[in-house]
């Protein structure tokens, strides 16, 4: 029997040959693993729409410059019309997924209404969409070397650019992304 893998609060790193669109030069941050399978969010690609445009479509104010610029990003293949939230601090939120005792993952549209009148979270990633494995898919994925796994860093999250989010988690790893090879190898 395998040994079991925890990668709540991990981030997947997709390795060069992911040839799946939705997967493809993506970072995901897991937040839920466990026998009945995982749930992340694709945390470095945004779709082209910021805050304040995803606020007017939903019909809610927006009062923060800052959170007005920030990017929404496509969080997955399943469920793209419906809104992630992961947040920090963890707060009290009325649909929340706690990841860590500081990092929660919320559906319920209370803390955008919060955010927008600048009594939310004070970091916060959108995404629209969510990834999802049912039980044993993503271990059997990683097995066949799709994917890289590596404890997740907070300030990856939440203080830098999307663009620096993926080459970031690759160096948690002590891995220059210049230099990951194509293919795995197999001994």
């Amino acid at each position: 029997m395998a040994a079991s893998i925890h990668l709540l609060n991990h981030f997947l790193i997709a390795m060069p040959a992911m040839e799946d669109p939705y997967f493809a030069k993506s970072l995901v941050y897991i937040a839920e693993h466990n026998d009945q399978g995982a749930l992340g969010i694709i945390v470095n690609r945004p779709i082209g729409m910021t805050l304040a445009a995803l606020f007017e479509r939903i019909d809610l104010s927006l009062t923060s410059d800052s959170l007005a610029r920030l990017p929404v990003f496509f969080g997955g293949p399943v469920q793209t019309d419906r809104g992630f939230v992961l947040h920090r601090p963890l707060g009290a939120w009325q649909s929340t997924l706690s990841v860590t005792d500081e990092i929660g993952l919320t559906t319920s549209r209370d803390v955008l209404q919060a955010a927008g009148g600048d009594v939310g979270p004070n970091e916060m990633l959108v995404t629209l969409g969510y990834s999802g494995w049912v039980g044993g898919q993503l271990e059997h994925e990683i097995g066949q070397n799709a994917w890289l796994t590596v404890p997740a860093d907070p300030r990856i999250l939440f203080e830098l650019p999307h663009e620096e989010r993926l080459p970031s988690a690759l160096e948690l790893l002590g891995i220059d992304p210049t230099n990951l090879a194509e293919q795995a190898g197999h001994a």
